[in-house]
């Protein structure tokens, strides 16, 4: 789950990044500011999802991310599709983690 949240908050920072050089030609000051903040904020919130605290983190993270599309409007939509893949991580992630606790559950079982 950590693996999986993490890219998408990587992959979403990276995008907000190149965004960010969109908005520097149409939008203001406080459109860049904000951008840059949320961006660095995602990309540190990759690195606590060790503990469970960083998944709430990530998570009212996103709600700033679809906000940014008052500054460039494609985010709306972009920040829609990295809502729905961090929702993904999130459930996936437990899915494997249950197997592969299942998995181990077994193979102590077994020797």
């Amino acid at each position: 789950m950590r693996v999986l949240g993490a890219s998408v908050l990587v992959m979403e920072s990276l995008t907000l990044g190149f965004a960010i050089l969109l908005a520097i030609k149409n939008q203001s000051t406080l459109g860049i500011i904000y951008g840059s903040i949320i961006c660095l904020l995602l990309f540190l919130t990759a690195g606590l999802l060790k503990r469970s605290s960083g998944f709430y983190i990530g998570s009212i993270l996103q709600i700033f991310v679809i906000g940014f599309g008052f500054f460039v409007s494609a985010f709306f939509i972009m920040g829609a599709v990295f809502v729905a893949l961090w929702a993904a991580a999130i459930i996936v992630g437990r899915k494997g983690e249950a197997a592969r606790a299942a998995l181990v559950a077994q193979a102590g079982v077994k020797a």
